[in-house]
């Protein structure tokens, strides 16, 4: 067993920032474990790195099944014995009027991918990173995690919870030697979009100039390698987001109001 190349583990890696993630791990030689739910995009993937020459292994996982994610993680360690990086991506959005949303399809969906899929996956990875004494976990999150929008209830409380459980893990497990990540984008050009809204109609229609601001899934993945090589607590993407979160932290009821207008 080779126990020297770099072992990264991205969920959500069928496509968007995981795929792209993946991706640019890939080109700088990391073995990259694949986990997602969608068996024929993982191939894809998995192909496009293995003609960059790097080693790809495909797990097939539903991270709201704890069983289906102990499995992911036995697999990294009964093929490559370690993970120096595990990126916490997988995540969905659903996004309408609270009473809109169904309580299963809608919201209990939304709460088990974002946020309860998010500790069985950093749970299942620790012991290995523990027996190691090193390793990066990169919870990629949303600023939705720090401003609340109108239609984002529920979608908006994962990743508040996500935030949370970002900073006590970091806290508990440093003394480990493990860094861990809190990722904050605003928009990225992904799939998201496409399945986030209930009612298409009520999908936002970006400006020219919205449309230079919204990243893309390779600016994203760029930020995810950037911060595994030098961990630091949280980033927000791009960096208007930071006077964004400020003005919602120091100044919320001038943010009630923008935001209300804004988003009528």
């Amino acid at each position: 067993m080779n126990t020297t190349t770099p072992v990264v583990v991205v969920t959500g890696a069928s496509a968007g920032i995981g795929a792209a993630a993946a991706r640019r791990f890939g080109r700088e030689g990391y073995r990259v474990a694949l986990a997602a739910r969608r068996r024929d995009r993982l191939e894809q993937v998995a192909a496009t790195l293995q003609e960059l020459g790097a080693d790809a292994l495909v797990v097939p996982t539903d991270v709201r099944d704890p069983q289906q994610v102990q499995r992911l993680a036995d697999a990294v360690a009964q093929t490559w014995g370690r993970v120096d990086v595990l990126v916490n991506n997988a995540g969905l959005g659903r996004l309408a009027p609270l009473t809109a949303l169904d309580p299963v399809d809608d919201i209990l969906l939304q709460i088990q991918v974002n946020l309860t899929g998010a500790i069985w996956v950093a749970r299942a990875f620790l012991p290995l990173m523990q027996a190691q004494r090193r390793g990066v976990i990169v919870n990629v999150a949303s600023v939705a995690g720090w401003v609340g929008l109108p239609h984002y209830t529920v979608y908006a409380a994962t990743k508040f919870g996500l935030r949370g459980f970002t900073e006590a893990l970091r806290r508990e497990v440093r003394p480990a030697g493990i860094r861990v990540v809190g990722l904050y984008p605003g928009p990225v050009r992904t799939e998201f979009g496409q399945h986030a809204f209930k009612d298409p109609t009520a999908r936002p229609r970006a400006t020219r100039w919205g449309r230079r601001l919204v990243l893309s899934a390779e600016d994203m993945a760029e930020v995810i390698w950037r911060v595994a090589q030098r961990p630091r607590r949280g980033v927000l993407s791009p960096w208007w987001m930071g006077p964004l979160v400020w003005l919602n932290t120091h100044f919320p009821g001038l943010s009630d109001r923008i935001i209300t207008r804004a988003m009528r």
